[in-house]
């Protein structure tokens, strides 16, 4: 009997180790949205959002900035979406974000600009305390699509943030002096009322060794 429990304890243990053996490359991508409802977001700012046949809108109800914040926190990572401006109002892909508590004031974090508009820095890296940090070069700020679908695929590893928009390269940078190192995703609605945002195709591969 003993011998018996041994056995069936070891074919227990080896089990574990297969599933829980690391997973390929390309096959670590979760889905940050279910295409439902907003399961594992929390709205920051009174800003309406919303899901619509599978797509998130954010829409500007007041003149305050809004956002959409994951629930988790992610240190290193890449994230892909698919973004469409619908207004003329601009957004962004915040990282590392922290807010002052109770408000939609950003305490800490960056963003990856999100801007239909021609020169308006889309894939360029702004920070809430230092303004702006890094601009695409001029030969990419037409890389975007106005009134319709764009791919955008981020990466932030360390201090170094990478952005393809499109599948162009728009952006490679090494920041001096980041500001926050870990913390949430959150998709932006800039203030001024102009909002008018859609987001689909969430996914997120984690990249931390926390």
């Amino acid at each position: 009997m003993f011998r018996r429990t041994i056995l069936v304890l070891s074919l227990a243990g080896l089990a574990c180790a297969q599933t829980a053996k690391p997973k390929l490359p390309g096959e670590d991508w979760v889905s940050l949205f279910n295409g439902k409802d907003l399961s594992g977001w929390t709205k920051i700012g009174n800003e309406e959002w919303l899901v619509q046949d599978g797509i998130i809108h954010g829409k500007a109800i007041t003149r305050e900035y809004g956002y959409l914040q994951t629930d988790k926190a992610y240190k290193d990572f890449q994230l892909s979406l698919k973004f469409r401006c619908v207004g003329d109002g601009n957004s962004g892909v915040f990282f590392h974000v922290a807010f002052k508590p109770g408000t939609a004031d950003v305490s800490s974090g960056m963003q990856f600009e999100v801007d239909c508009a021609i020169n308006r820095h889309t894939g360029g890296v702004y920070d809430n305390k230092r303004a702006w940090i890094v601009w695409p070069s001029p030969e990419n700020e037409t890389v975007v699509r106005q009134g319709d679908w764009n791919e955008y695929l981020l990466k932030v590893d360390g201090n170094r943030y990478v952005a393809r928009l499109n599948g162009v390269q728009v952006l490679d940078f090494t920041d001096p002096k980041p500001n926050a190192l870990d913390g949430p995703i959150a998709l932006q609605l800039h203030s001024g009322g102009r909002g008018d945002m859609m987001f689909k195709d969430i996914l997120v591969r984690d990249l931390s060794k926390r």
